[in-house]
């Protein structure tokens, strides 16, 4: 722990609270080209013609999986795959949409439903730590802002570092995150290059192919911001003990 303190010490919070701006604009970026890019794919239809629904059916079938439901959910972007339910939720836009962004993004949601299936390491790990983020998030809700109010006026810091503890478990979290997403978009894409009466030209296949990259760099960005943030607030934990 000492060489983490030793190089805590020398990031003074200002320069931490620049990084986080920094980061905050690059986030900003890319959840702009991302949305960008969703609504220009989401206006491209498939040759195919099918819709995302079908996109995630025939993508299950083809792997043998039969006991996941494909379900319609409200909201923009909230698709995802729930394991204790074994459902693949595709939002609105994606489960009767007929375009190359719904083919991707069932398609990815589907990779999720492939990887549990698999029993794959990552998901394992990451499902595994889930009941221990929940309450990590939670305590970070009140333990942070708390821990440094009474740094600055009584000099204590052990409300802040329980915060920074939990805080660094939701980043370690969200980096645990990444190999997972990584994963299913390649799963996806894999399962979409070699079936032609999904995605029937090497052009749509691009397209595809662009929508979820940006969609991962979106997850790239969370971790990184929650990396600065945590760097943020140990900033005042390591800088008090140095001081």
């Amino acid at each position: 722990m000492n060489h983490i303190s030793l190089i805590m010490g020398y990031i003074a919070p200002n320069s931490a609270w620049f990084l986080m701006i920094i980061v905050a604009l690059v986030s900003f970026i890319v959840q702009w080209r991302f949305r960008s890019k969703f609504k220009q794919y989401s206006e491209i239809g498939l040759m195919s013609g099918l819709s995302g629904q079908e996109v995630a059916v025939k993508m299950l079938r083809a792997h043998g999986i039969f006991d996941v439901q494909v379900i319609c959910v409200e909201g923009q972007l909230t698709d995802h795959y729930n394991p204790e339910t074994k459902t693949v939720n595709l939002s609105t836009d994606v489960f009767y949409s007929r375009s190359i962004a719904a083919a991707a993004v069932a398609a990815h949601e589907c990779g999720h439903a492939v990887q549990h299936a698999e029993a794959y390491g990552w998901l394992s790990f990451r499902s595994a730590m889930v009941p221990a983020i929940n309450v990590a998030s939670t305590i970070t809700q009140w333990t942070l802002f708390i821990g440094i109010m009474l740094l600055f006026f009584s000099g204590s810091p052990y409300v802040l570092a329980v915060g920074v503890a939990a805080l660094a478990l939701v980043t370690f979290f969200s980096f645990i995150t990444l190999p997972v997403e990584f994963d299913a978009s390649r799963r996806a894409l894999a399962w979409l290059d070699n079936n032609y009466a999904v995605v029937q030209t090497g052009q749509e296949h691009e397209m595809a192919k662009d929508a979820l990259w940006w969609a991962a760099m979106t997850y790239v960005v969370a971790a990184l911001s929650a990396l600065a943030t945590l760097v943020y607030y140990a900033s005042f934990l390591f800088n008090n003990k140095r001081n």
